[in-house]
């Protein structure tokens, strides 16, 4: 039985059949050793794609920031630089145009309606008047999360989000070694006021529709931790369509989620074959089958209902298909767009036309720059953008 066929059950049904516990322990074992630099390193260097996605030009240093020189534009984007310590504002036909200091590491960041972004970064959570392109402050965390480092496993900020009244941030925050935090900020204050427990390493951050409840995707537990807005009470749901098999060492855990518009259902995306489509009310969990055949990462929603979903490649080589962008419809029907090399995040067009995934995988094999998908066409082109860029959004 191949791993799509495998991938159209229902989780937490009768269990799952001896033939695909023994298939999916033998995967686990050997997605638990590391991607091949190779893999990556051969994808990344090439001057042009086989689908014609050209290299990107020089991506500016990560140690001279690009000078803030000009109120910044509706229209460019806005990524967090995990390899530097600064966010690059993005022209999407010539690239980066500005970056601005925020801290070490920045992960994750989420956009205002006041212009603002709100970044998580090693050191705090930075704020930056995107309009005037200045870092206006840093707010520290509460909660001790060791030496500030580099790298996927360092502690700090990873997953943001802001509630639709803009009134407060909530950043997952990441503990090495134990489980992590939600830490709540007032966006008036500019202080941390609640700081509530959540799962291991909380990758992504999510808001119901109607602010009530906040959804932490704990990557390293294999849950999503259901917070009500009100009262900061939390509530486990356990998400794990391949079992935990693996622990700390599988590689079939969640990543990120996204809120379905027409019911507010979680989405998370697991391995190009299963779609874990998760009742936050209830706790129940169905499986839809995908297609992508790919380790998959970042996520998005547009106004119409489509979920973008980005793929990082085989977990091992001859273990699946290469990097891509899945564009699923709401009647479940997919296009794969393919990429070349890994990236890790996505963020679309105000008009839902076009799709930019960033290249800073938050394991080996990165690049400093930003593809550009045409829904319509499949076309892709590059843009330089900050150093090994993560989080992305659409000023």
């Amino acid at each position: 039985m191949n791993r799509r066929a495998r991938g159209a059950r229902t989780a937490g049904g009768a269990g799952t059949p001896p033939t695909a516990r023994t298939a999916r322990a033998a995967r686990t074992a050997r997605a638990a050793r590391p991607v091949l630099a190779a893999f990556a390193a051969a994808l990344l260097l090439g001057a042009c794609t086989g689908n014609g996605e050209s290299a990107p030009a020089p991506a500016p240093s990560a140690a001279s920031p690009l000078p803030a020189t000009a109120p910044t534009p509706q229209g460019l984007l806005l990524t967090a630089d995990f390899g530097a310590d600064t966010v690059t504002f993005v022209d999407p036909e010539r690239g980066a145009v500005a970056s601005v200091p925020v801290g070490r590491a920045p992960y994750g960041l989420a956009v205002g309606a006041d212009g603002r972004a709100w970044v998580a970064t090693a050191e705090g959570v930075a704020v930056v008047d995107t309009r005037t392109r200045e870092r206006v402050a840093r707010i520290p965390y509460r909660t001790g999360t060791g030496p500030v480092t580099d790298g996927e496993y360092r502690g700090g900020g990873m997953g943001i989000a802001l509630s639709p009244d803009g009134a407060h941030a909530y950043v997952g925050v990441n503990v090495p070694g134990t489980t992590g935090v939600l830490e709540v900020v007032d966006t008036a204050t500019r202080e941390v006021t609640a700081v509530v427990p959540v799962g291991r390493r909380p990758f992504d951050v999510d808001v119901s529709r109607d602010g009530s409840e906040v959804y932490v995707t704990g990557h390293d537990s294999f849950d999503v931790t259901v917070v009500a807005a009100g009262s900061l009470s939390p509530r486990r749901i356990e998400v794990a369509p391949y079992g935990t098999e693996g622990g700390l060492g599988s590689w079939l855990k969640p990543h990120y989620a996204v809120v379905r518009p027409s019911d507010g259902m979680l989405l998370l995306p697991f391995e190009g074959e299963r779609l874990a489509v998760v009742d936050p009310r209830t706790g129940r969990t169905t499986i839809e089958a995908m297609t992508a055949d790919t380790h998959q990462h970042g996520a998005a929603t547009t106004g119409d209902g489509r979920l973008l979903v980005v793929g990082t490649g085989p977990v091992e080589p001859g273990e699946g298909k290469g990097p891509s962008l899945t564009v699923r419809s709401p009647d479940g029907a997919e296009r794969v767009y393919p990429l070349s090399g890994p990236h890790e995040d996505v963020a679309v067009s105000r008009d839902g036309r076009t799709a930019y995934v960033t290249g800073g995988y938050t394991r080996d094999g990165y690049w400093n720059g930003i593809t550009v998908v045409d829904l319509d066409s499949g076309a892709t082109r590059r843009l330089p953008a900050g150093a090994r860029p993560l989080g992305i959004a659409v000023l």
